[in-house]
């Protein structure tokens, strides 16, 4: 079978296939959070089988200088803002701690701008004594994800589970080594980059992605 003939033919149809999978998973209470904008229809397929509500986790990689698709650390919105750093990466890049803070300031600037244009004024739900089920379109570096399994861990998530179409075999172990459960329906050993797996990859705008969420959030009564 040709890669083509392989691929998701989008976004949602990989959500459907991902949902699919899950629904034989028992998960206590679940709620599930996506990673915008990419993981936005995935997780809205996803948490319309399992009757579950949708939410955000607003997470932003940090490029690193003069590499930004190398994934220098993620930070994740919150009370307080967690970041995770690749230190290795760091000392590769040499970066400094003002470097860093000012990545640090632009990408939570992004956060902030997000926040509002998504929620519209509707409460983010938490994740206290509940299943999270984190999901994105797909897993390159897991910087992000790992970011934002840290971010729902300290929020009292009874249990994160990691749910993505495609991810780079590499770079599960290390998020299996902090999430509760990982399903990844095509871990790649030759990864040739998210978008590779999709025939439809298009970048999602804002409102499209604003698009998906009032739908989504119309069909559950507590979103509304």
């Amino acid at each position: 079978m040709s890669a083509t003939a392989s691929n998701f033919v989008d976004r949602a149809d990989a959500g459907r296939q991902l949902a699919q999978r899950l629904s034989s998973i028992p998960l206590a209470h679940p709620v599930v959070y996506a990673l915008p904008r990419g993981g936005v229809p995935v997780a809205a397929e996803v948490a319309r089988a399992l009757k579950a509500p949708l939410d955000l986790v607003l997470v932003r990689k940090i490029g690193a200088p003069g590499a930004p698709e190398l994934a220098l650390g993620a930070i994740v919105d919150g009370n307080r803002p967690q970041t995770v750093i690749n230190e290795d990466v760091r000392r590769q890049f040499g970066v400094d701690d003002a470097w860093l803070e000012r990545a640090q300031d632009r990408e939570l600037a992004e956060i902030e701008r997000r926040r509002v244009r998504y929620y519209g004024g509707r409460a983010q739900i938490a994740p206290k004594g509940r299943t999270a089920v984190l999901v994105d379109d797909g897993l390159a570096t897991g910087a992000t994800m790992k970011a934002a399994v840290t971010a729902l861990q300290r929020q009292a998530a009874s249990k994160v589970v990691i749910a993505v179409p495609v991810a780079a075999a590499d770079a599960l172990p290390p998020i299996e080594d902090v999430a509760d459960l990982v399903i990844c329906l095509r871990p790649e050993k030759w990864f040739r980059g998210v978008g590779g797996y999709y025939d439809d990859f298009h970048q999602l705008t804002d409102e499209e992605t604003i698009g998906l969420l009032r739908e989504a959030w119309s069909e559950d009564p507590s979103r509304r």
